[in-house]
């Protein structure tokens, strides 16, 4: 059975993978930092630079020195969305783990909206109300969304939405073996075979201000399809 912890003291580690976000990363950690002060009696906020060939990891360095709570960690090489997405949830030290991206299209302080969510549910995933992005990424996810409710029976309206709070007990029963854009998946699929429940909640998206996106390149995208139907057949044997 699903095990969770109490919400109140709340203890939470939020954590974002950043890759080239050297425009965005310190705005982001602020923005972490502000939202953790007023919602958790003890929090960490960690960056995970993924391989980051600008500067996205020496202003991590910067803002873990200034910060006591905020600590950066670094993966040499780059290890795709999914890879970052594992080391951020093992990095993880407190009870409840929230995790976002690192390009700041969502509003922290929107947290407030997950957290009752998590009275009656083991976790808690957003759902984007006005998804700020082109048409094609828009048609994909809606594709993809499609795709792995049938596969899997989850009943989400969002399952790629980079907001997200976590059991971190949960990251202790499973393996995480995708390295690319289907780790929210594997992740959601794994934890309602271990009869999580999962309740849901519309937050707002933002427009990118700066920085490039990876996540349309058409290469990620089919590499996201092969894996889905692997992932399947390993949860179907039980793997």
């Amino acid at each position: 059975m699903p095990h969770k912890p109490p919400l109140e003291p709340l203890s939470l580690t939020v954590f974002f993978p950043c890759y080239n976000e050297e425009a965005n990363v310190e705005r982001v950690t602020l923005a972490a930092l502000k939202t953790c002060r007023r919602v958790a009696a003890d929090f960490e906020v960690i960056i995970v630079n993924d391989g980051s060939r600008d500067r996205t990891g020496q202003i991590a360095d910067r803002l873990a020195a200034e910060h006591p709570q905020v600590r950066a960690v670094h993966n040499q090489p780059n290890l795709g969305y999914g890879g970052a997405l594992q080391r951020g949830f093992r990095e993880a030290r407190k009870n409840w783990v929230f995790y976002t991206d690192g390009d700041g299209q969502f509003d922290f302080e929107e947290i407030d909206l997950l957290l009752p969510v998590l009275r009656q549910h083991d976790i808690a995933s957003a759902y984007r109300l006005n998804r700020r992005e082109g048409l094609l990424r828009r048609f994909n996810g809606k594709v993809w969304t499609l795709l792995v409710n049938v596969l899997f029976g989850l009943g989400l309206r969002d399952i790629d939405c980079a907001f997200k709070v976590y059991p971190r007990s949960l990251f202790d029963r499973i393996a995480m073996k995708s390295t690319g854009a289907l780790i929210d998946t594997e992740i959601l699929a794994r934890a309602r075979r271990l009869g999580y429940t999962i309740g849901q909640v519309g937050v707002h998206h933002y427009p990118r201000t700066a920085g490039n996106p990876t996540g349309a390149n058409l290469r990620v995208i089919l590499r996201a399809f092969e894996e889905l139907f692997t992932l399947w057949g390993r949860i179907r044997r039980g793997e």
